[in-house]
């Protein structure tokens, strides 16, 4: 959304695709899980009221658009792109298969996994880390809009302390709040290397791929990082 209360900036659409762009051009596979709360936030209508199931699936359907929305963007500065939605709509999206998955990252294909894992009660932050273990990803990147890792919120402790590198056991007993437990507890039990950088700083994603430390890794003692 951008700088807006709400809805898609296409400056940040445009800004995304670019960023994803630098990575891919690298001969990098490239899948995408994108979240929907520039939308619709499932948890806080539910918190107001609404049935959790109900308010959840509601978030899925945001998060179509915004997949759709992503590959537009991608698929204008040329590059082929797939969405593949948890929640069958065969007119906008293909039902997600993993094998399929795989066959288009193997084409050179960006694919945008939409719609979470499908089914209420689970995060878009679950849903990244599931995906990423189905189609073997070598590290997921939560990109968001800190610079990593933080023993507090930054935006509301100015004196929160940045935290380079950090195991999936402390980010569970420190009860961080980077990825919900459910995320890091299913990331730790197939230690899929964990990568959270900030997305609005420009080239931080093609900095990664190349190797530079960025961001915060979460990892397991003795993970090859």
């Amino acid at each position: 959304m951008g700088d807006q209360p709400y809805g898609i900036c296409t400056d940040m659409l445009g800004y995304v695709a670019k960023e994803v762009k630098s990575a891919y051009d690298l001969d990098v596979q490239v899948a995408i899980v994108v979240g929907g709360g520039n939308i619709f936030r499932g948890m806080a209508a539910a918190s107001h009221g609404m049935d959790r199931a109900s308010a959840d699936y509601m978030g899925m359907l945001a998060t179509v658009m915004n997949s759709i929305a992503l590959q537009d963007a991608l698929e204008n500065i040329g590059i082929q792109t797939r969405v593949l939605s948890a929640i069958s709509m065969h007119q906008m999206a293909e039902p997600y298969i993993r094998r399929r998955a795989v066959r288009h990252l193997e084409k050179g294909r960006i694919v945008i996994f939409a719609a979470g894992t499908g089914n209420p009660y689970f995060t878009t932050d679950t849903a990244s880390v599931l995906r990423a273990e189905e189609i073997h990803a070598d590290v997921l990147l939560k990109a968001t809009k800190v610079d990593g890792v933080y023993d507090s919120d930054p935006e509301i402790n100015k004196s929160a302390q940045f935290i380079k590198e950090i195991t999936y056991m402390e980010v569970l007993e420190r009860r961080l709040s980077v990825m919900d437990s459910t995320a890091i507890s299913l990331a730790m039990d197939n230690h899929l290397l964990l990568n959270v950088l900030n997305l609005k700083k420009k080239g931080n994603i093609k900095r990664v791929v190349c190797g530079e430390k960025i961001g915060t890794l979460i990892y397991e003692p003795g993970q090859d990082k």
